[in-house]
């Protein structure tokens, strides 16, 4: 193994696991959850809906930063990279306190625009009301997640990360369930131990940042130069993920039509499918640390290399997680339901997305390097441009016409299909790697 392609597994695999544990946390949360009504599992589920639209938020700061941090950090500029790293810990503090306050005194009435029964409004509202108090956390923790993950260490996250589920899980025992002299808080135990998790998360980056880490510091400086750059690059990617956000609403609402059997063979195949989404965001935050870096240093063709062997290694994990979606959909949707018709739904899923893991592998990792280097703009335009024109747009005439639920899922991986061949001919091309942030 070279001795690039040991850097990039080494960023790859920790990101990746982080990734598996996030997973793994949120499948915990759901069952606690489940245990105290039915009601307060559908609140826990909605607010991961409304999470989404507060992710596109982040975005702004979070992927301009990281294109940035990376470029100094390869420039071996720490100070600089430390003022940014600052100056964006103020913006996204500032930034969260009118979420909080959107958030806290609208929580009711999201739930009930959502179309939420009485019951679910009633936990929604106290579950987002705690929630929301503590959204500033949140957005630290992903800001600082992201900028270890940029100055290329992602190792230390997936540490603390551990710590934190497993602190999250303690603490959902002890406060929704009343234990330890505790009352029994019901859903805002869960709500108090969520947030207390990510209080760990950031307090865990902070005293690493301070103490242990070499490339990156907090240095009390604002440039609205370096912060102007960030919102240029920010805003395309903000909008990509809304707008692409909304796609996949459009996208579900359509298979929705098709009825419930058809909506929970996608939900249980998309869930699988998920485990073989990891080495692919894995090698992407990898393809998007190092590509910034090299491009920082000047070692264009040292950057290209490191997308190229990202997206090797990507397609080649993804590729075999693919091989045993086409070979065993039976045996792995086994774990998750046993109706027919759903097994039957799922089953044609994944054994259709198992064959598309390759593009979107290539999709992965190298929409990942133009973040990196700061194409923002370009990946807003093919991703856009591909879900709407490739996949809810002709999906839509599919159900329209008739056709039945194999031709949706056709649909979505001829789009993943094109969509990672635009990706890699954009690549070749280049002319991404001088793009001016």
């Amino acid at each position: 193994m070279s001795p690039d392609t040991k850097k990039v597994f080494s960023l790859a695999l920790p990101a990746a696991l982080k990734h598996l544990v996030n997973i793994l946390q949120i499948l915990i949360d759901m069952l606690m959850v489940g245990t105290i009504s039915t009601a307060a599992l559908a609140a826990v589920g909605m607010s991961m809906q409304f999470m989404m639209i507060i992710n596109v938020l982040m975005t702004l700061y979070v992927v301009g930063g990281n294109a940035l941090i990376s470029r100094f950090i390869g420039q071996r500029r720490k100070r600089r990279a430390s003022a940014l790293l600052y100056s964006l810990t103020i913006f996204a503090i500032i930034l969260s306190i009118f979420i909080s306050i959107g958030g806290y005194f609208s929580s009711e009435a999201i739930y009930s625009l959502m179309g939420a029964q009485a019951d679910v409004v009633e936990q929604g509202k106290i579950y987002f009301e705690v929630l929301s108090l503590g959204i500033v956390v949140i957005f630290i923790d992903n800001l600082l997640y992201n900028a270890l993950s940029a100055a290329g260490d992602t190792k230390s996250s997936l540490y603390i990360k551990l710590l934190s589920a497993a602190l999250n899980a303690f603490l959902n025992y002890v406060l929704i369930f009343g234990h330890f002299g505790f009352d029994a808080m019901g859903i805002e135990g869960a709500a108090i131990a969520t947030i207390l998790a990510y209080s760990f998360n950031v307090i865990a980056y902070y005293i690493l940042i301070k103490k242990m880490n070499s490339k990156l510091d907090f240095l009390p400086l604002i440039r609205m130069k370096d912060m102007k750059r960030v919102w240029n690059i920010g805003w395309s990617a903000a909008l990509d993920r809304g707008i692409s956000s909304m796609s996949f609403l459009v996208f579900v609402s359509i298979i929705t039509a098709y009825g419930t059997a058809e909506l929970a063979g996608y939900q249980v195949g998309l869930r699988i499918e998920g485990i073989a989404f990891m080495p692919g965001f894995g090698f992407s935050i990898a393809a998007m640390a190092l590509v910034g870096q090299n491009i920082g240093a000047l070692s264009y063709d040292k950057a290209y290399r490191m997308g190229i062997i990202s997206g090797r290694m990507a397609y080649i994990f993804m590729g075999s997680v693919g091989f045993i979606l086409v070979i065993y959909p039976e045996f792995l949707i086994s774990f998750f339901t046993k109706d027919a018709l759903t097994i039957a739904v799922a089953s044609k899923y994944l054994i259709l997305v198992g064959l598309a893991q390759i593009p979107l592998a290539i999709m992965f990792v190298y929409s990942g390097a133009l973040r990196g280097a700061g194409a923002t703009k370009i990946t807003l335009i093919v991703n856009v441009s591909s879900l709407w024109i490739l996949r809810v747009i002709p999906s839509y005439i599919a159900y329209e016409l008739g056709y039945g639920i194999i031709a949706i899922f056709i649909i979505m991986n001829i789009e993943t299909l094109i969509k990672g061949l635009i990706y890699w001919y954009i690549y070749s091309k280049k002319s991404w790697l001088y793009t001016k942030v």
